[in-house]
């Protein structure tokens, strides 16, 4: 099939899809199940459901059903900014002179600025059809926080956020879209909270964590009446809204019988890392195609790269249940960099067996190489990217000057997570040189991991 290739590849929206693919239905190797602090057994729907929506705890613990059909409230939700285009980047393969096909699959077509929108709409939903008042959550750049606010007001929830304190003072503006959508928005850690309070005195001055958040929030959640906690990476429920990014980029693919020979995403919780290769690595994981997968996370929140794969608490506070996954001890701190969507300590535990099992490979990029390819990038394709997507954008160009090197015109696609237009500190810092590397030492990390939980 000679196609000319145009710029987009739009769906139609009766293309849209109608399900979730669950990848954990074609694994040999099932992810760890995650594990009851108190118990160290194996977690319940019982013992979730006062912490998540029964339907959210449902799907995060089945791992055979490989469809979940999508409501038709959250598919007409969808169909306001999906399909979302795949665009193949001409503009840059020219600048870079490369041989290679550059595909970018956008998420940025909506208010929120992300992917996050994808699994927001559809834990509202769950929310909403329980009789709920209200949730929680965390936020770290804010685009998760931003995403659950538009979702809560469309289903007329109440909506509360404590937002990482570093981006809470970095991204005012971003504070006030989650404000103007109705949420309530706290820096973490605060003194509104038991486990706030005893962040705030075992680490004086900290400008938070994801992890902290989290913690933050779930205490919110469980002692307030009609409320629950919803996350925006890292659990096997956000994963499975969020291959509706995957599949897609797949059925675009398809449709000018493209295949991809390399799929790159941005890993901080894993949760549009998951989205997009899920349906690449089920067709692997089923022995139908091969694909070279990279997770790409910042050298200063090394969690596959450098972490360890263990049992560990996915939050600071240690309240919330125990998961196996690549890690950097959940005491992690890592350092505020400006991709404050990738700063977290763990890694989804889907992501993390299908790393495990050598199906997805791992690189670790430094911030000031990170801005430039994103500076190159807005140059040329026009899209001014999320310091986050920019990790993929990194890779891609490296992976595309190699095609230049050795004449090879491999097929790159990469997940375009979102934009960059709330991150301007992030820029400033970059334009005016005042950016800078931060790599944690052996000794910091080994410090971090030697507090793991001995299961």
């Amino acid at each position: 099939m000679n196609k000319e290739i145009p710029y987009k590849i739009y769906l139609e929206e009766n293309e849209l899809p109608t399900q979730w693919y669950n990848v954990r239905a074609d694994m040999k190797n099932k992810p760890a199940p995650i594990l009851n602090p108190a118990t160290l057994k194996p977690i319940t729907i019982d013992e979730l459901s006062p912490i998540f929506c029964t339907e959210l705890a449902k799907q995060e613990l089945d791992e055979t059903t490989p469809y979940f059909d999508i409501p038709q409230e959250i598919r007409d939700f969808y169909k306001m900014y999906r399909p979302s285009p795949l665009v193949r980047a001409y503009c840059l393969e020219k600048k870079l002179g490369t041989p290679a096909h550059i595909y970018y699959k956008f998420e940025g077509n909506n208010t929120s600025g992300s992917h996050k929108l994808n699994s927001a709409i559809a834990q509202a939903y769950y929310a909403k059809q329980q009789g709920l008042k209200g949730v929680t959550t965390e936020t770290g750049a804010g685009q998760w926080g931003t995403a659950l606010s538009m979702a809560c007001a469309y289903f007329d929830l109440d909506c509360q956020v404590y937002m990482v304190k570093v981006s809470y003072e970095q991204k005012p503006f971003r504070r006030e879209v989650m404000r103007t959508y109705g949420a309530k928005v706290t820096p973490s850690p605060s003194m509104t909270t038991e486990v706030g309070k005893r962040i705030n005195a075992e680490h004086p001055g900290t400008t938070g964590s994801l992890g902290c958040a989290i913690s933050e929030a779930v205490e919110a959640a469980t002692t307030q009446e009609g409320y629950r906690y919803v996350l925006g990476s890292v659990l096997s429920q956000v994963l499975l809204h969020q291959t509706v990014i995957g599949l897609e980029t797949k059925a675009a693919l398809d449709k000018y019988g493209i295949k991809a020979d390399m799929i790159i995403g941005c890993a901080g919780g894993g949760s549009n890392l998951g989205g997009l290769i899920s349906p690449f690595a089920g067709e692997m994981l089923r022995g139908e195609a091969d694909y070279e997968i990279i997770a790409v996370e910042p050298a200063s929140c090394p969690s596959l790269t450098r972490g360890k794969y263990a049992y560990d608490f996915c939050d600071t506070g240690k309240i919330c249940p125990l998961a196996k996954m690549y890690t950097l001890g959940s005491n992690f701190i890592p350092s505020a960099n400006h991709a404050g969507g990738l700063r977290y300590h763990g890694m989804s535990s889907i992501v993390s067996q299908l790393y495990e099992d050598g199906y997805v490979k791992a690189r670790s990029v430094e911030q000031t190489e990170v801005f430039k390819a994103a500076e190159m990038f807005a140059k040329v394709e026009g899209i001014l990217p999320a310091p986050e997507s920019s990790h993929a954008i990194k890779v891609a160009i490296d992976e595309a000057l190699k095609c230049k090197e050795t004449g090879e015109t491999k097929n790159i696609v990469f997940g375009l997570t979102g934009t960059g237009y709330f991150d301007m500190v992030a820029y400033q810092k970059y334009n005016d040189g005042e950016m800078s590397d931060y790599i944690p030492t052996d000794e910091e990390i080994a410090k971090s991991l030697a507090t793991l939980p001995n299961v």
